[in-house]
């Protein structure tokens, strides 16, 4: 089992920067990948990015590409999303997860096997 806690969202105005940080406990240092999906309202959860745990390869949707940094910390068992040039766009709920097992693609809600409860992030105007 792995438990993920994300933390870190709230409000910011457009153009500005947040870092999201998701704390896991349980058996995370035998996960394969982690990454961040978010769900804005009236809209299905989406792929951000992700990371390999162990190489630390690194992927990420195209409209958050050049924006958003994903980076984990292996020692703490902790992974961050580092988001900057914050459009309205981006508003909404964002989830951490993790996969236990290989996946042709870190990019689809079936490759992941664990997520947290969700943090707010809204970008105003």
């Amino acid at each position: 089992q792995v438990q993920l806690a994300e933390s870190g969202g709230g409000l910011v105005q457009v153009g500005g920067s947040l870092r999201l940080s998701c704390a896991a406990s349980g058996r995370a240092s035998t996960s394969f990948a982690v990454g961040w999906f978010r769900q804005a309202p009236g809209k299905e959860r989406e792929f951000v990015a992700a990371i390999a745990w162990r190489t630390g390869v690194t992927f990420y949707a195209d409209s958050v590409k050049d924006r958003f940094v994903i980076s984990r910390d292996n020692a703490k068992n902790t992974m961050y999303l580092q988001m900057n040039s914050l459009k309205p766009e981006d508003t909404a709920v964002y989830y951490c997860t993790a996969a236990q097992g290989r996946a042709a693609s870190w990019f689809y809600e079936r490759a992941y096997h664990y997520w947290g409860q969700g943090t707010q992030v809204t970008v105003s105007s």
